[in-house]
C-alpha cells in the first residue's frame, strides 16, 4: 500500500514539473520590448560596424534576406560581408508601420514598412521596404533569426492596382 501511494505521488510530481517550470519561465515579452529591438538594430547600424550589427543575429541559425542584395545570407561571415557594404550607405531607419505578433516567451515577429535614409553618391536618398524581423532568445537575449526586407514594389506616384 505504501508502495502505491508512493508511487502515485511521484506520478504527480512528475507530471507537475513542466507545468511549473513554463510558469515560472512562460513570461511572455512586451510588444514594447519587441518593439524596442528594433532601435537595438538601428542604433547598431548607426555605429558604422558590420561586426556589431552581425553580432545581433542569432549564431547559428541567423538568416539575412536582405534590401539590397539577391543573396541570401545564412551565416556570421555572410551577413558581415552584406553591412560591410551597406553600411557604407550612412543607413538611419525609421519604422512607418510595426505589426508585433509574440509567439511565446523565447519567440517574437516584428513586420511591418520602414524607410531608410540613405546617402549614396553624396546625395540623400529614401529607400521604403517591407520588414519582417523575427527574434528569438538564446541564452536569455535576444537575436535576430530571420530579417526579410525588400523594397516596395510599386512608387507612391505610380501605385500597381491592388488585388
Amino acid at each position: 500500500m505504501k508502495t502505491a501511494v508512493f508511487s502515485i505521488l511521484l506520478l504527480v510530481a512528475i507530471a507537475t514539473m513542466p507545468a511549473t517550470s513554463v510558469a515560472k519561465e512562460g513570461r511572455l515579452p512586451s510588444k514594447a520590448l519587441v518593439a524596442q529591438q528594433f532601435n537595438v538594430w538601428n542604433d547598431a547600424l548607426k555605429t558604422g560596424n558590420a561586426e556589431k550589427v552581425a553580432a545581433l543575429y542569432c549564431e547559428p541559425g541567423g538568416i539575412l534576406i536582405p534590401t539590397l542584395s539577391n543573396t541570401i545570407r545564412s551565416n556570421h561571415r555572410e551577413i558581415v560581408d552584406y553591412f560591410a557594404h551597406f553600411l557604407q550607405l550612412k543607413p538611419i531607419g525609421r519604422i512607418n508601420t510595426m505589426f508585433i505578433r509574440v509567439l511565446g516567451p523565447d519567440t517574437a515577429i516584428d513586420s511591418g514598412i520602414y524607410t531608410f535614409h540613405l546617402v549614396k553618391d553624396g546625395k540623400p536618398e529614401e529607400v521604403r521596404a517591407r520588414y519582417t524581423f523575427v527574434y528569438e532568445k538564446q541564452h536569455g537575449k535576444w537575436c535576430i533569426m530571420v530579417h526579410h526586407s525588400s523594397a516596395m514594389p510599386e512608387s507612391e506616384a505610380h501605385p500597381m492596382p491592388h488585388y
